[in-house]
């Protein structure tokens, strides 16, 4: 009832899915902890607030053709999913913990390689995924010490994303508070890339980066609810696991998420609004939450004032 009240480009899903602790709240069948992606991914897509997933496991490498046809061939006709970009391609300095201690510390050569993308993420995507293919994440980690230059950060991505087609969506996502900067956003608006609406550790609410001049970049919104501000990781992690309900409600997270789509509402382009486990313990209840609070708000669709 609650999506039927919602408009259709309004998009609601998780940052992954492969959680057996969501049993008996989005899957009816009982799953192992591992080798079961497809067959969740297929009734994940039949819970009615889900439009679309966030593949994370693309971080940490491309995804066989094998495994991207598997996806789209379970995924309904119209389902986007939200992929992060390999970190290959985004990380600024190797921390050794990946690839080996020997190359800790040292700059990455591929650090924004646009074949490097081109090859290996997007034409992958493009002949396996088709038409499920929607924004890609480009996920910086924190940049540290004389490093983090917001001027030449802003520069790299200006020069990177001068490269790539067109004919698809990028997103970027910083950890650097710093970087969120004037020539930032201006970088993501002449190449309609969509600033990531993150909360996470280091990063300001959501709703103090949308409150900032300029941060909807892009005809489309993105937003990744992780972490509350403050919190690391792991902590997060102990505190949540195994992700069976909501053991701590954030109602400023929720508002502005929220405040989110009521903007891309108010805009008519789409907003892909993900949540992750570690933001409130449990991201099905929490986009349940939001959800109800968003139809409630929202004039009903087909009524003067909304929008279908």
């Amino acid at each position: 009832a609650w999506r039927r009240q919602i408009p259709d480009h309004i998009h609601f899903g998780t940052s992954t899915w492969t959680y057996p602790g969501w049993y008996g709240q989005v899957y009816q069948e009982r799953y192992p902890e591992r080798g079961a992606a497809g067959r969740m991914l297929a009734e994940y897509a039949r819970f009615p607030l889900f439009t679309t997933v966030g593949i994370d496991s693309s971080f940490y490498g491309p995804h066989s053709p094998k495994t991207l046809a598997a996806w789209a061939r379970v995924l309904p006709r119209g389902f986007r999913a939200v992929s992060k970009v390999w970190d290959r391609i985004t990380v600024h300095t190797f921390t050794g913990k990946r690839e080996g201690p020997a190359l800790a510390g040292r700059p990455n050569p591929d650090f924004l390689n646009p074949g490097l993308f081109l090859s290996e993420v997007l034409e992958p995507f493009r002949a396996h995924f088709g038409e499920h293919t929607g924004p890609f994440v480009f996920e910086f980690q924190t940049i540290a010490g004389t490093d983090a230059d917001p001027g030449r950060f802003a520069e790299g991505l200006d020069a990177f994303f001068g490269l790539l087609p067109r004919t698809a969506q990028y997103a970027v996502e910083i950890r650097n508070p710093e970087f969120l900067t004037s020539s930032y956003l201006a970088v993501l608006r002449a190449h309609n890339v969509a600033h990531v609406f993150n909360s996470w550790s280091r990063m300001p609410p959501i709703g103090t980066q949308l409150d900032l001049e300029g941060t909807v970049t892009a005809d489309f919104i993105v937003s990744r609810a992780l972490l509350r501000p403050g919190r690391m990781y792991s902590e997060a992690v102990e505190a949540f696991k195994p992700y069976d309900r909501v053991r701590e409600v954030n109602p400023g997270l929720r508002g502005d998420l929220v405040r989110l789509a009521e903007t891309a509402v108010a805009l008519r382009i789409p907003a892909y609004l993900i949540v992750n486990n570690r933001a409130e313990g449990n991201a099905p209840h929490t986009i349940a939450a939001v959800a109800r609070q968003l139809a409630e708000s929202l004039p009903p669709v087909g009524q003067p004032g909304s929008t279908s």
